[in-house]
């Protein structure tokens, strides 16, 4: 399923129209980014949690050359999935 299919499932489940549905969709995706940017947890029940974590700085080697480099430190996003959500596709 790709953005243009759930925001036509909204649409239907919701009874509005796709214009409708896709700023809704787009406002629930604006909301989370920036939450998560700002260093937040966002826990949607059903669905679960998007977090960040913070990789720490460390060396690696250029497979090539053999060389070692500095990989910086970085934060990525995370997301666990919720109990309800694992029950769901695990039937």
């Amino acid at each position: 399923m790709n953005k243009t299919d759930l925001v036509a499932a909204v649409a239907v489940k919701t009874g509005s129209t796709k214009k409708a549905a896709e700023a809704a969709v787009n406002a629930v995706v604006a909301a989370v980014a920036e939450a998560v940017a700002a260093g937040e947890k966002v826990q949607l029940a059903g669905l679960g949690t998007f977090g960040v974590k913070t990789r720490a700085a460390r060396t690696g080697r250029n497979p090539k050359t053999q060389k070692a480099i500095k990989i910086p430190a970085k934060k990525s996003v995370t997301f666990a999935v919720s109990k309800t959500l694992k029950d769901a596709v695990n039937k």
